[in-house]
């Protein structure tokens, strides 16, 4: 087994990464500059540009990297769960497991847009982390056999959207909660509006 003294050294990605995520998400991607992400990361500027080629994409590849975490936590976290219905409300188990992280700062997705020039690889980082969240509702309202699930998709997503909000805003960790329970409250009325609809009234 290797020491720590012969143990791999994360590459200089990985400490720009590293770097990146803990000062874009605490301090918000404008604000910070490259300088000192380098500084950080404890590499030549060059590498960065050698490397993502701009401070956009490397705006990009931070936010993809926190995408890529939610995914795999949300994924995890709704093993948990048998039903559909059940498996659907985790997704906000999920995000409140998500909000008491010592380090919560609200959505870097949401914050980055605000930022975001039309059509820049950080919009793309973006629009691709909100369609993911989109489609995971709507094939879990599929798999419950709900009637029209995109429309129920788009009302839950405002509703995991506004939990996010208020969670950072209102520094109230229990919105998911609270959203858990319009969220079930929105998925009993689908599900009694195709009952109603199979049995023909």
């Amino acid at each position: 087994m290797p020491s720590k003294a012969t143990a791999a050294k994360p590459s200089a990605r990985e400490r720009l990464l590293a770097a990146a995520d803990e000062l874009f998400y605490s301090e918000g991607v404008q604000t910070v500059g490259i300088d000192r992400i380098v500084q950080k990361a404890g590499v030549a500027k060059a590498s960065l540009y050698n490397l993502f080629g701009s401070k956009e994409e490397l705006v990009q590849a931070y936010l993809d990297a926190r995408h890529a975490n939610t995914r795999a936590q949300v994924e995890r976290a709704l093993t948990r769960f048998r039903t559909p219905r059940e498996r659907l409300l985790g997704v906000f188990d999920a995000q409140g497991q998500l909000f008491t992280e010592p380090d919560f700062n609200g959505c870097a997705h949401m914050t980055a847009s605000a930022e975001a020039r039309p059509g820049s690889p950080v919009e793309c980082a973006t629009d691709r982390y909100r369609l993911w969240v989109r489609t995971l509702f709507t094939d879990l309202a599929q798999e419950a056999g709900i009637a029209n699930p995109e429309d129920l998709a788009r009302q839950l997503h405002l509703l995991y959207d506004g939990a996010g909000v208020s969670a950072r805003m209102d520094r109230d960790p229990s919105a998911a909660t609270t959203a858990r329970v319009a969220a079930a409250a929105l998925f009993d009325a689908a599900a009694r509006n195709k009952e109603l609809v199979d049995a023909g009234q």
